[in-house]
């Protein structure tokens, strides 16, 4: 077998898994319920002292597999366990769901997008993508401002095969501020 066919298998084996991962997620949480920022406070601190890595998993994931808002992960982390340690599990969840998200896009390319984005939406941020000087620039003032579609973005960066050490670095340095923001916010609510 060569290796082009095994990493073919290869991908196919991760797609399947990351679908059935996706299906299970969306199971669990309409299993649940969940309706209200309240319900998922209460569904997430219902895992006791694991509840912080729940949080963080859950953020990591619904980057990439976008079905909720993250900023609902950010009011839960917050609300349930304070402005730095809500802060912390979201900004390390929602870091590493979006260099995931990333890689993914390298190594999948147009049709793992497709898959959980419009075709649409694709054509609409590559036309607004296309307007600005410096993708790296748009990328991070982006990931620094809320309502963005970073999931997207994220996506995308992997699709334009940006350099990955500088994606991390804009994702590391970007990400916090907002997210602080967030917990800050929340956090008062407490």
């Amino acid at each position: 077998m060569d290796s082009e066919s095994t990493g073919k298998k290869i991908r196919a084996v991760t797609l399947i898994i990351l679908i059935l991962l996706t299906v299970i997620f969306i199971k669990i949480i309409a299993g649940q319920k969940i309706s209200s920022v309240s319900e998922f406070q209460a569904y997430i601190c219902g895992f006791g002292p694991a509840a912080p890595i729940v949080l963080t998993l859950f953020q990591a994931f619904q980057v990439i597999v976008p079905v909720v808002p993250g900023y609902l992960g950010c009011i839960v982390g917050a609300v349930s366990f304070g402005t730095m340690t809500g802060f912390l599990c979201n900004y390390i969840g929602i870091s590493l769901g979006s260099i995931a998200a990333y890689f993914i896009a390298r190594k999948y390319g147009l049709k793992a997008l497709l898959l959980l984005f419009p075709k649409k939406q694709y054509d609409k941020w590559v036309e607004k993508i296309n307007r600005h000087r410096s993708y790296d620039l748009f990328l991070f003032v982006a990931t620094l401002l809320p309502l963005f579609p970073d999931d997207f973005l994220c996506y995308f960066s992997g699709l334009i095969k940006m350099n990955a050490k500088k994606f991390i670095w804009i994702i590391i340095l970007g990400k916090p501020w907002c997210i602080f923001a967030y917990s800050y916010a929340f956090g008062l609510i407490r």
